[in-house]
């Protein structure tokens, strides 16, 4: 008799069901910045605006985003210069425009200088945006990169890059770090940003991950590896606690996509009035190490 009644509840429970229809909200697009400054760099500033989550993405959305005739000023506590817009064609199919200095004028001359503050103007759509950035004073060093036999693998082809860092007494140094492969671009690091909250004062060994593209993830036997034979270099940048926080929040959030047990996080922006992205100050420091073959 208990086995009748069960079977009457689970009918009663599927002739409950109905279907559910969730509809997404859409939102208005919001101003996307991808803005840096480096020491002896002129600016580079990239306007877009944000896609809806459900977005089918092509290189006609891709086009379509960015952001053209803005009003773009940049101020470094001395004088303020308009930024121009340019435009370069990609492969011929896809016309891609930033922001920077012009070159014809030399009055709106200004590249970055370490210890300087930047403020970041952006007048857009009947709104103002602004975004400020520090170039700091670079005291936390890579003072050397060499490179070991990749441990635990048994192509001896690959190897890992280490280096040795000094962190001077104090917290509060940030830094991001990018490496280049040969003639290849510079990438960052899958976490390319560290702060000195555990090795405050010390001088230490890590170890420097090759930088990879976010769009062609490398497959995780290859990961962090370089070769025998590549010419590496290792861009070693100290960063204001704005941009730290960032692409902290930023790498986090990556990382977690898919999860479903990971923590929501809220990507923090230094921009004001709403908008996503950052402007990033670099102070930059090189080194490159030939492996042998």
């Amino acid at each position: 008799m208990k086995y009748f009644g069960l079977l009457v509840c689970l009918i009663l429970l599927i002739g409950c069901e109905k279907d559910i229809n969730i509809q997404p909200e859409v939102q208005e697009p919001l101003l996307v910045v991808d803005g840096m400054i480096e020491n002896n760099q002129p600016p580079m500033i990239i306007l877009s605006k944000s896609l809806n989550y459900f977005s089918t993405f092509n290189t006609d959305l891709l086009q379509n985003s960015l952001v053209k005739n803005a009003k773009v000023t940049l101020n470094n506590g001395i004088k303020t210069v308009s930024l121009r817009e340019y435009t370069v064609s990609v492969g011929g199919v896809f016309s891609f425009n930033y922001y920077t200095t012009d070159s014809n004028n030399l009055a709106a001359k200004m590249v970055g200088q370490i210890g300087k503050t930047y403020l970041l103007t952006i007048d857009f759509d009947g709104k103002r945006y602004e975004a400020k950035t520090v170039i700091p004073v670079s005291k936390k060093s890579l003072d050397s990169i060499w490179w070991k036999l990749a441990p635990k693998n048994e192509d001896t082809m690959k190897v890992v890059l280490m280096g040795k860092f000094t962190d001077p007494a104090g917290y509060g140094d940030y830094v991001r770090y990018f490496t280049k492969v040969n003639s290849g671009p510079y990438l960052p690091g899958v976490n390319s940003v560290f702060d000195d909250n555990v090795i405050d004062g010390t001088t230490y060994d890590f170890q420097i991950d090759q930088g990879v593209n976010r769009n062609d993830f490398p497959e995780q036997k290859d990961y962090g590896y370089f070769l025998r034979g590549d010419t590496t270099t290792v861009k070693f940048c100290k960063i204001d606690k704005g941009s730290f926080d960032f692409w902290r929040t930023l790498e986090f959030s990556y990382q977690s996509t898919g999860n479903p047990f990971s923590t929501p996080t809220k990507v923090m922006s230094n921009v004001s009035n709403g908008a996503l992205g950052a402007f990033c100050g670099y102070s930059v420091q090189l080194r490159t190490l030939i492996v042998p073959k």
